[in-house]
Formats: structure tokens, C-alpha cells, sequence
């Protein structure tokens, strides 16, 4: 299932806020686009704004999601056991079945084993709850480590979110990251990426591409997780660097997003 999420609108609701100090598109208007372009699956992922909202406004949005057939999931980052109970009461409000989640916050970054500790602790809770908890891959832990981690918990509320181009900055190869993952994969992120080499040819930057012009390994990643008979999540995101101003970032934001959409269709997805 194609799936859309506040990374898709990351500039659309932050380019105000870089301009002029004001955020613009509420997550509501977010979902109300996504359901009119024919997708029912919306991802709020590393989206501050919804742990300072109300009771009142955190209905609004599930209303929202609801009366326009949108399933909700939600994203946030640690493993830690109270951190995860806030969110699974948020997932439960929101009537949200999966919460992504990475294995660290800025300030606590536990190993393979504290991780796989802390996980067991509170795995149980979810599966009670009927939320899957999805684990990111990305560059603070090897993907072949998380996959330790969730394969030694074997459980059924326990997957991996698999994201290929996270771990690159740790040398990870991004068909590696999917050789080692697919098998536990719940959801699955999807964004193109490149290299360029900077100004003067020393070092390289690593950003964002549309979709089938960069480094991802789409046919690779579709075939390993089998996206369409499992019916995963294929949530679509991007790393696209500010374009000097607003409306230049956010049309292109808005190109990308509808030609990754289409390409997954393409595919059946």
C-alpha cells in the first residue's frame, strides 16, 4: 500500500516557519491532500507539533483521518519503556496500528543488547494493544545488528521499518541493508538519493533525488520484501535540500512526491 506522510509535506508545512516564523499546513490539511490524491495510508513521523496538542486537536486529526478513509501511523525515535508508552497511548487515540520508532534519541543511545532489553520489556504492551512497533534502519546501528535485535525477540508486533539509504554514512551498502532486513520488514520507507561532488571536488554531499534518478535500489527492495503480497506500508519521503526559497522547495517537493506516487502505481503497488 502506497502511503504518503508528514515527510512528503516536510517543506509544505516548514518553509513558513524558515521565511517567516510561522508554521503553515496543519497536519488535518495534510491528511485531507493525501486522501484526495487517492492514498489512505499517512505516516506522522518526526512531527513535534502533535506531542504538545490537545486532546480536542489530537480527535480532530483522527476524525479527519477517518471520515476520508486514511489509516494512520505514527513515528517517533527511542526505545526506552515510558517513552514508548506515551506513544503507544498516542497510537491508541489515533487509532494508529504502527509506530516506527529508532533505537536511539539524541540523548540515549543504547547498544544491540540494552536495545534488545528494553524491547522485550515493552513489546508485550503492544501486541496487547494491536500496534506493531517498526524499528528504522539507519546509521546508528549496523542493519545486520537490528535485524539481531529483532529476530532474537521474534515476535509478531516487532519488524523492522527498512530505509536503504540511512545507513550509507556508515559505509552500509544499501542492498546489503535489504539483504539483511527484508525478511523482518513491516514498513518500508521510500526515497532516492544521490552523491554529487562538491565545489572544487573535495568531498561529496549526500542528498535527495526523485525517484528512479538516484541510488536506490528500487527493483531490488521491492523484490526482497515482496511489498505487494505482504501489503506493506511503502510510505513516501524525501531528502530534498532547501532550493533557496519557498515556492521553489515546495513545488519541487509536491513534483517529487507525485512522480514517486506514480512510479510506485505503476508498479501495482
Amino acid at each position: 500500500m502506497i502511503g504518503w506522510g508528514t515527510y512528503a509535506f516536510f517543506w509544505q508545512w516548514r518553509a513558513a516557519e524558515r521565511e517567516q516564523g510561522t508554521a503553515a499546513l496543519p497536519l488535518t490539511d495534510q491528511i485531507v491532500r493525501t486522501a484526495e490524491a487517492g492514498i489512505h495510508l499517512f505516516q506522522i513521523c518526526d512531527y513535534p507539533p502533535l506531542e504538545s496538542m490537545t486532546d480536542g486537536e489530537l480527535d480532530a486529526v483522527a476524525a479527519t483521518a477517518h471520515d476520508r478513509g486514511v489509516r494512520l501511523e505514527l513515528g517517533t525515535r527511542g526505545v526506552d519503556a515510558p517513552h514508548l508508552e506515551r506513544w503507544l497511548a498516542l497510537c491508541e487515540r489515533l487509532d494508529a496500528r504502527l509506530l516506527r520508532s529508532m533505537v536511539h534519541r539524541d540523548d540515549d543511545r543504547p547498544d544491540a543488547r540494552e536495545v534488545e532489553r528494553r524491547l522485550r520489556s515493552s513489546i508485550p504492551r503492544f501486541a496487547d494493544a494491536g500496534v506493531q512497533l517498526a524499528l528504522e534502519t539507519y546509521e546508528a546501528i549496523p542493519a545486520r545488528e537490528l535485524a539481531g535485535v529483532v529476530s532474537a525477540i521474534d515476535h509478531e508486533a516487532l519488524g523492522i521499518c527498512l530505509d536503504p539509504g540511512n545507513g550509507v554514512s556508515i559505509l552500509e551498502h544499501p542492498r546489503d541493508v535489504i539483504d539483511a532486513c527484508a525478511e523482518r520488514t513491516i514498513a518500508i520507507h521510500i526515497k532516492d538519493f544521490t552523491f554529487t561532488r562538491n565545489p572544487g571536488w573535495v568531498g561529496f554531499t549526500l542528498a535527495g533525488a526523485a525517484l528512479g534518478t538516484g541510488l536506490l535500489p528500487l527493483d531490488d527492495l521491492l523484490t526482497a520484501t515482496r511489498a505487494a503480497e505482504r501489503d506493506l506500508g511503502l510510505v513516501v519521503e524525501h531528502w530534498l535540500p532547501w532550493q533557496h526559497d519557498a515556492a521553489t522547495t515546495i513545488a519541487r517537493e509536491i513534483d517529487w512526491t507525485a512522480s514517486t506516487t506514480a512510479e510506485l502505481r505503476r508498479r501495482g503497488l
